[in-house]
């Protein structure tokens, strides 16, 4: 984008009767709306964010699928990526990679390697940040009712649910998931009446 004086000038060349401000003022002050709009469109689209949700074993067989969705998707988030996938061993330790030296390492990989994971992607203004705030603590004794495990968990080694902490972990864990062609972009009818953008 260009300065605002930049489009002045440019709107004065177009119209050479510019000094006329009768004719060109309602003109002129529609082409700054506009711009004003393209600007924040702008702003919008960068501040979008994605995150890396996973739904664990243990929130697969316990058939909470739906309701773990339906809670990022009633927030106003889009999904953009979902696929159900059984991890090997190996993979999970790609996943838990920044865990290796801890206790639990192993026990953490069996587990996610134990069953189904529904893999996902979702899109949205601050989806890291207060995805993580959904989720809740990754003890569910410590999680606030009202967050998915604060509600729907009870011990930490089956707190079904995983999710990004931070924007450089969210691009590795998409990366390491997805590839680049499952990944969607698309615009929801439902984003103007969420964020505020015509």
């Amino acid at each position: 984008m260009v300065d605002g004086t930049d489009h002045i000038i440019a709107w004065i060349c177009l119209f050479p009767d510019f000094k006329s401000p009768i004719v060109t003022l309602p003109f002129f002050l529609l082409y700054i709306f506009v711009v004003y709009m393209l600007q924040e469109q702008e702003v919008h689209a960068a501040e979008m964010e994605r995150t890396f949700i996973a739904i664990k074993p243990d929130g697969v067989q316990r058939g909470l699928i739906a309701e773990i969705i339906s809670r990022f998707e009633r927030k106003g988030f889009k999904l953009v990526a979902i696929k159900i996938v059984v991890p090997s061993k190996g993979f999970a330790q790609k996943h838990y990679h920044d865990l290796k030296e801890r206790p639990f390492f192993n026990g953490l990989c069996d587990f996610l390697s134990s069953g189904p994971v529904v893999a996902m992607v979702w899109e949205g203004e601050g989806v890291i940040k207060y995805g993580r705030k959904l989720i809740g603590a990754t003890d569910p004794q410590k999680s606030e009712p009202g967050t998915i495990r604060g509600d729907l968990a009870i011990v930490v080694g089956r707190n079904i649910i995983h999710g990004s902490d931070g924007p450089e972990t969210a691009k590795d864990e998409i990366k390491l998931w997805f590839k680049p062609e499952e990944l969607v972009s698309y615009s929801s009818n439902a984003e103007k009446w969420i964020y505020g953008v015509n």
